[in-house]
């Protein structure tokens, strides 16, 4: 098929870089997003997010006129669909936001269309954008009544990208590319075929989707294996950094490092969708996530405790006058992505629990999340250091891990990346 327009319904992590690089192949690009800054803000050739050459790509594109943003989809040759997916407070998937995009397209479709979810989904979830389509659409044929004679082709291709690494990742990286029909897998193959150097394997929707979250599920039960094992090394008294060190020795294993919790739109959420569909066989997978989702906690005990070590060496304060650093809120380093972070969530835990003054530094965002604003004070590290009695370190940007272990002195502090205690316990 040839696509010369093509739109990106979505302008975040995902979305803004995949329009950027079709783009950069001198296909116009209509990106479409509800937020109304984001959209001011592309359009005046500049980013809202932090992604490493991002800002250069998407100014070319925007300044030769491939790129261009909107809050209202336009007609295109295919749209992309890269909005997010969340869970509701019982671990059931939430797509209110593709249902949302897929009825915004609606209007605007045209026999000979393609329409590719990217978002991270449950199985099913495919189907489910066509049949919204075809509700809002029932002029045109889908593929789910009419199979290879449908009007508009649809297919799924999960995004697999490293946040910091997006734009060499979106080309290099394998595609795996799930139609409806085949022919839908063809028209999606024929799209990624424009920037994707990697491979495009092709497979059925429901295997693309499955994929993806089998992808993020094995990461999370491999996360879960370290984080549980420094909670039972701090137990016994060893120092789980030393320990997987000399554990990944063996040729045959590659234990990974263990921190505050797992975070991020995919590996803290991707799970819970295999759990939601099949609860009673997805036994192992909900067991990581429950390991990964409490580990945020066991951290607030640890910092419990460096405010008490702290309070009986200065018998004169009171936990009023006990002053707590985190450092770090974003959930992996050197990025801003702040989505289900476990170091917010042990900030905000630590606001509505400690009587003190709680301070934050994330070097990567201007001004913290809402719910935070009121009640936290992002600061610059020097002054963390400086009024600190208790420092907290969540995220091992590279300025934190620049800082000296003897810049603490006369601190507790609290180490969930093992930055400062290589041979030292997590608490002192």
């Amino acid at each position: 098929m040839n696509f010369e327009t093509i739109s990106v319904i979505g302008l975040g992590y995902i979305g803004l870089p995949t329009a950027a690089v079709f783009a950069s192949h001198k296909k116009k690009v209509i990106g479409v997003d509800v937020n109304e800054k984001a959209v001011n803000t592309i359009n005046q050739g500049e980013i809202h997010i932090v992604e490493p050459d991002l800002d250069i790509v998407v100014r070319a594109a925007v300044t030769d006129g491939y790129l261009s943003a909107t809050g209202r989809p336009q007609p295109a040759d295919a749209f992309l669909i890269a909005v997010p997916t969340p869970f509701k407070a019982d671990h059931e998937p939430d797509l209110a936001y593709i249902e949302a995009a897929s009825k915004a397209i609606a209007p605007v479709l045209r026999k000979g269309n393609l329409v590719v979810l990217e978002s991270t989904s449950p199985v099913g979830a495919t189907e489910q954008m066509a049949q919204w389509l075809g509700e809002a659409r029932p002029d045109l044929t889908f593929p789910q009544t009419h199979g290879e004679d449908s009007d508009i082709r649809v297919a799924h291709c999960p995004e697999r990208v490293l946040p910091g690494h997006v734009l060499r990742e979106l080309v290099s990286n394998d595609r795996v590319i799930g139609g409806m029909t085949p022919k839908c897998s063809s028209a999606a193959c024929d799209l990624y075929k424009i920037f994707v150097a990697g491979e495009c394997v092709i497979t059925d929707a429901r295997t693309a989707e499955m994929c993806k979250l089998t992808e993020n599920s094995f990461r999370d039960v491999n996360i879960a294996f370290a984080n549980e094992l420094s909670i039972i090394c701090e137990k016994l008294g060893i120092n789980v950094w030393e320990l997987i060190r000399l554990a990944n020795r063996h040729p045959r294993v590659n234990i990974l490092q263990p921190g505050p919790g797992v975070g991020g739109h995919c590996i803290a959420v991707d799970p819970w969708f295999i759990v939601s569909t099949t609860p009673a066989e997805a036994r192992l997978i909900r067991t990581a996530r429950e390991v990964n989702d409490s580990k945020p906690h066991w951290v607030l005990d640890k910092v419990k405790c460096a405010v008490l070590e702290h309070l009986n060496s200065h018998t004169s304060k009171t936990v009023k006058d006990v002053t707590i650093a985190c450092l770090g809120l974003a959930f992996k380093p050197d990025i801003d992505d702040l989505r289900e972070s476990p170091a917010v969530e042990i900030c905000r835990e630590l606001v509505a629990q400690h009587p003190g003054t709680v301070l934050a530094v994330e070097p990567n965002v201007e001004e913290l999340p809402p719910k935070l604003r009121e009640s936290l004070k992002l600061v610059e590290t020097e002054v963390a250091l400086q009024q600190a009695d208790v420092v907290v370190l969540l995220v091992d940007h590279k300025q934190f891990k620049a800082i000296p272990v003897s810049a603490l002195d006369g601190r507790q502090f609290v180490d969930t990346r093992g930055v400062w205690t290589g041979n030292l316990p997590a608490v002192r």
